[in-house]
C-alpha cells in the first residue's frame, strides 16, 4: 500500500508557538505512519530541531530582501512545484501569508489544501488586502482549523461550516511536575513586542514590589528588549525585574516559578498559557481577543482573569495571589486539571479525525 504523504508550510521553524505546534502535529503524523514534508520559507540562523522521520525541504536557503509582491509569488511558485513533486493527499498551512500562498499554489491541482488561524483575525488579517484574502480567497481551502470560537465568527460562514476548533497541544514534559515552590518568582514568556504588553506587567509589578519579596522573570527575546530594559532602570527595578531571555527548558523555569502571568493586549492561543497550566501553575491572564485565555481559564477557578490593558486589575490580582499561598495552590490544581484537554494524544486525534473527513469528502 502506497504510503499517504502530509505536506506542512510555514514561513519559518524559529521563535514562535505556530512553529512547535507544526512541527509537533508533523512528528505524530510521521508516527502515523504518514510521510510527512515540511516546508518553510526560508532557514534562518537559528531553528527548532526538525522532529526525526519528517522531511524538510525550503524555499530560500535565506530570507531574501524582495518586493512583497515579487516575494510572494516566487514563495506561490515554488510551492506549486513542491506540491507537484511530492504529490501529497493534503497540505496543512500555519499564518497569514503561507495560508494564502497555500490556497494559490495548490489551485487545480490534486491536493485538499487545509489553513489554520493562529492569532486574531482583526489583526492578522488587517486593512482591505487582509479582509480582502481573510473573507474571499481564505474559504476557497478545502478546510480550516481555528484555535477559538471567537476567531472562527469572523470568517465568512461558509468556511465556518467545513471549519474545526482544535486548542494547541502541550508537550508531555510539562505535566511531570505540578508542585511548585511558595517561594517562586513571578513570570511571564513570550516574544518581547508591543503585542505581549510586558511594559504593563513591569509597572504592575514595580508598584508592588514593596509588598513582596519575590522577583519578575520575564522569558523571551525581541525587538522592545532596549525599550523594557530602559523601563526597568527607569523604575529602579534592575535588581527585582531580570529580562532571561529564550531558554530552551521551560519545564524546568515553569517549575520554579510561583505564578505565571500573561499581559498580552491580543492572542491566538497563547502556548506559554497552556504549558504554564499543565505545569500546575496559577495564572493570569488578560480576557484578550480572540478568546484564548477566556477559552481556557475559569475566573477563581483555573486562574485569574483581568481586563486588557488595565495595569490596576493586573496589579491587585497580583498582591491577591502573591499574599494567599493557598488560594494559588488551588487555582495551580484546577489549571492541571484544566490542561488535560491539551495533551498532546487528544489533540492529535482531533487532526487526525478532521483530517480523514477532508480526504474522505
Amino acid at each position: 500500500m502506497e504510503t499517504k504523504t502530509l505536506m506542512f508550510y510555514i514561513n519559518a521553524i524559529h521563535d514562535g508557538g505556530a512553529e512547535r505546534v507544526m512541527l509537533q502535529l508533523a512528528k505524530r503524523f510521521a508516527q502515523a505512519g504518514w510521510r510527512c514534508v515540511l516546508v518553510t520559507s526560508f532557514v534562518d540562523s537559528w531553528e527548532y530541531p526538525v522532529p526525526e522521520g519528517v522531511e524538510r525541504i525550503s524555499i530560500e536557503q535565506e530570507q531574501l530582501e524582495q518586493s512583497r509582491l515579487k516575494r510572494n509569488l516566487s514563495r506561490i511558485k515554488a510551492l506549486r512545484k513542491f506540491i507537484k513533486e511530492y504529490r501529497p493527499q493534503a497540505l496543512i498551512s500555519f499564518m497569514a501569508e503561507p495560508n494564502f500562498r497555500s490556497v494559490l499554489a495548490s489551485a487545480f491541482l490534486p491536493v485538499k489544501t487545509i489553513v489554520s488561524v493562529r492569532n486574531d483575525p482583526e489583526r492578522e488579517y488587517a486593512g482591505r488586502l487582509g479582509r480582502l484574502v481573510g473573507k474571499l480567497l481564505l474559504p476557497l481551502a478545502d478546510g480550516c482549523v481555528f484555535q477559538t470560537e471567537q476567531a472562527r465568527t469572523w470568517f465568512p460562514l461558509w468556511l465556518q461550516k467545513k471549519s474545526r476548533v482544535i486548542m494547541n497541544q502541550v508537550d508531555g514534559s510539562f505535566f511531570a511536575g505540578t508542585e511548585t515552590k511558595p517561594e517562586g518568582y513571578v513570570m511571564t514568556a513570550g516574544r518581547l513586542t508591543a503585542q505581549k504588553n510586558q511594559a504593563m506587567l513591569i509597572r504592575a509589578f514595580a508598584s508592588l514590589a514593596g509588598e513582596t519579596e519575590q522577583e519578575l522573570r520575564i522569558y523571551g527575546e525581541g525587538e522592545l528588549r532596549k525599550e523594557l530594559e530602559e523601563l526597568i532602570v527607569s523604575l529602579g527595578m534592575e535588581k527585582r525585574i531580570r529580562l532571561m531571555g529564550a531558554s530552551d527548558n521551560m519545564p524546568e523555569v515553569l517549575a520554579g516559578a510561583g505564578l505565571f502571568v500573561l499581559p498580552s493586549d491580543y492572542e491566538g492561543m497563547p502556548n506559554a498559557l497552556l504549558e504554564a497550566m499543565a505545569s500546575g501553575l496559577c495564572c493570569i491572564a488578560t480576557a484578550c481577543p480572540c478568546g484564548g485565555p477566556e477559552a481556557v481559564i475559569e475566573d477563581g477557578i483555573s486562574g485569574r482573569l483581568i481586563p486588557v490593558g488595565d495595569e490596576r486589575a493586573l496589579t491587585d490580582a497580583m498582591l491577591e495571589l502573591l499574599r494567599d499561598e493557598d488560594k494559588r495552590r488551588k487555582m495551580g490544581a484546577g489549571a492541571r486539571r484544566r490542561a488535560e484537554d491539551f495533551r498532546p494524544e487528544a489533540i492529535f486525534e482531533q487532526w487526525r479525525q478532521y483530517l480523514e473527513s477532508i480526504l474522505g469528502a
